[in-house]
């Protein structure tokens, strides 16, 4: 049986990303972080590992660098805590598992995978999926650990831009703070893994698309592996994953078309942000309507890639 060769691709988080902004050292952190995150996923591929392996290893280097909002370096919540959400789904199977609301669990999207593997459930939230992280053998940590001083701070300045009155500056930046991973293996299944902090001074007890299958998170080996990030109310509104898949499915779509048009449509909307998906072929599109995403990829061509901007 003829082999696949595999791709792999990521992102973390969209928004308005200017390079006027950047600094040279913190824009090369960022190229650094996503290639290192890029290949500890790719290594589980070239190494014969499962698409589902690879995006789990990218998405648990994702969550471990504070640079992102997910697992360490999670945005606060008007009560100044952390509520993190994640999924996984198997695109050969549709198996799948997702989290929300949960701060203790080092790698929250490894406590998706357990709701998958461990449970006959698809979806845990609240004080049960707290209770089941407890129980389910993940390294867990202090709420202090997740947080970074620079999240603090944009919670307090957010907080005191509401108080004082001021305008929203229209930053969609604060709601675009995800990760994600999506890849087909050799062996042609698809994976996809999504973890957020969500969004800054979001209303304890808000969940955005990642968590939610079909929207921010999807795969299937008939179709494509997604992983959104952007203004997840709008994401759940259009069912991004799915509707991405629908295209394909029925109305006979390339991944490009498919995922292009659909975020283009989001924009219309008022939705901002984008999303990375890869097809049974093996073709990666990584759409977005916001001024930058951070990105990596490898694709059919075995090199590496990493960018930020739009250009």
């Amino acid at each position: 049986m003829p082999q696949t060769t595999p791709v792999i691709a990521l992102h973390g988080g969209a928004g308005t990303i200017l390079k006027s902004n950047m600094t040279p050292e913190l824009e090369a952190a960022y190229h650094a972080a996503l290639r290192t995150c890029l290949e500890a996923g790719l290594a589980v591929l070239r190494n014969g590992g499962t698409s589902l392996d690879a995006v789990t290893a990218s998405v648990v280097e994702l969550e471990d660098n504070p640079l992102f909002n997910a697992g360490r370096g999670a945005v606060y919540t008007t009560d100044a805590t952390h509520e993190m959400d994640a999924a996984i789904m198997n695109g050969a199977t549709r198996d799948c598992g997702a989290i929300s609301g949960i701060c203790g669990p080092r790698h929250p999207i490894l406590a998706a995978r357990a709701v998958m593997e461990k449970t006959e459930h698809v979806f845990l939230a609240g004080d049960g999926a707290r209770r089941f992280c407890e129980t389910a053998d993940l390294e867990m940590q202090d709420a202090e650990w997740f947080g970074t001083e620079q999240r603090l701070k944009a919670l307090k300045a957010e907080m005191e831009r509401r108080r004082s009155g001021l305008a929203d500056d229209g930053d969609p930046a604060r709601k675009h703070g995800t990760v994600g991973a999506v890849a087909l293996d050799r062996f042609g299944h698809l994976a996809a893994a999504t973890s957020t902090g969500g969004m800054t001074a979001k209303t304890p007890g808000r969940v955005g698309d990642s968590p939610v299958i079909g929207a921010g998170t999807w795969a299937d080996d008939a179709t494509a592996a997604i992983s959104a990030t952007g203004h997840g109310e709008y994401f759940i509104r259009q069912v991004v994953g799915h509707e991405i898949d629908a295209r394909m499915r029925w109305a006979g779509q390339d991944l490009g078309t498919a995922s292009g048009s659909v975020v283009s449509e989001l924009g219309v909307m008022g939705g901002s942000g984008g999303l990375i998906c890869v097809d049974a072929k093996g073709n990666i599109a990584l759409p977005f309507n916001s001024p930058g995403m951070y990105r990596a990829w490898c694709g059919k061509d075995g090199v590496v890639h990493t960018a930020i901007y739009r250009d």
